[in-house]
């Protein structure tokens, strides 16, 4: 068995992204790609505006989120998180 006999379109990925999306998301743990520090969405500064908002990290003020509603459309930067991570509810 090689790639192309597991390779299929994001499709088959939809009942996995659906479950992320659906969890909380401020309760979800971030590290940083600026200096690397872990904490949760909800502990990150936030700045919003009318479109939406920017969350920075508090210890380097990099642009961890970035959230916007454009003309009925959602925009979701995190290209300045090296991961997000949602633990399960207790």
């Amino acid at each position: 068995m090689d790639d192309q006999d597991l390779r299929v379109d994001g499709n088959a990925a939809a009942g996995l992204l659906g479950e992320v999306f659906a969890l909380e998301a401020t309760a979800a743990w971030t590290t940083c790609g600026g200096c690397g520090a872990i904490g949760q969405v909800g502990a990150l500064l936030a700045y919003c505006h009318g479109m939406g908002a920017v969350l920075r990290c508090p210890g380097c003020d990099t642009a961890v989120v970035r959230v916007a509603n454009a003309g009925g459309r959602w925009w979701l930067d995190l290209r300045g998180a090296r991961s997000v991570r949602f633990d399960p509810a207790p």
